[in-house]
């Protein structure tokens, strides 16, 4: 099973748990916490992924992590459960899906802006607003810089992308000529 397929049934179940404890956010900031260990340390990838490392070690090992990070008591359970049923791998998937069932929750979408120089304070109030009356949530960007678009701007939310960018339009015209 891929880590993403697994990341959406365990953040699901996740969800609905830091829900029903009222703990979300604490929860969601321990599986990032785990994550960001988990992908930085290729020792612990290779002891956790290990058929040779018992799950009372396993257990342990994951024990003293969540120790070392302060994570909560049901932080805990969780992170045992996924190193009983060996699915730590998942956790970066299970992170990414936890953020995207929050933010749903919240009414927030995000958005990637990239644009070829730094946009001004006001132009990105004025985009956020724009962007949040076209979705009817609250937007938060998350801003990149590629000067190679020439100017203009390419804006992606979720899985929808507009390109506004000098460089498509450029590439357009080009396309348009060769054909005319």
């Amino acid at each position: 099973m891929s880590a993403e397929t697994i990341g959406h049934r365990y953040a699901r179940a996740i969800f609905d748990l830091g829900i029903e404890t009222s703990t979300l956010p604490a929860l969601v900031e321990d599986i990032h916490k785990l994550a960001r260990v988990y992908e930085e340390s290729i020792e612990l990838q290779k002891v956790m992924s290990n058929p040779l490392v018992s799950e009372e070690q396993r257990l342990a090992t994951i024990g003293e992590i969540g120790d070392r990070l302060g994570l909560s008591p049901l932080g805990r359970n969780v992170a045992g459960l996924l190193a009983r049923r060996k699915r730590l791998f998942a956790l970066r998937a299970i992170a990414s899906e936890l953020d995207r069932l929050s933010d749903e929750k919240a009414g927030i979408a995000r958005a990637t802006v990239i644009s070829a120089e730094r946009l001004t304070e006001a132009y990105e109030q004025r985009l956020i607003q724009e962007l949040s009356a076209m979705t009817g949530k609250k937007i938060v960007l998350d801003r990149q810089q590629d000067p190679d678009l020439l100017a203009g701007l390419v804006v992606r939310i979720g899985d929808q992308l507009i390109d506004g960018s000098a460089k498509a339009r450029l590439t357009e015209l080009a396309s348009q000529l060769l054909s005319a």
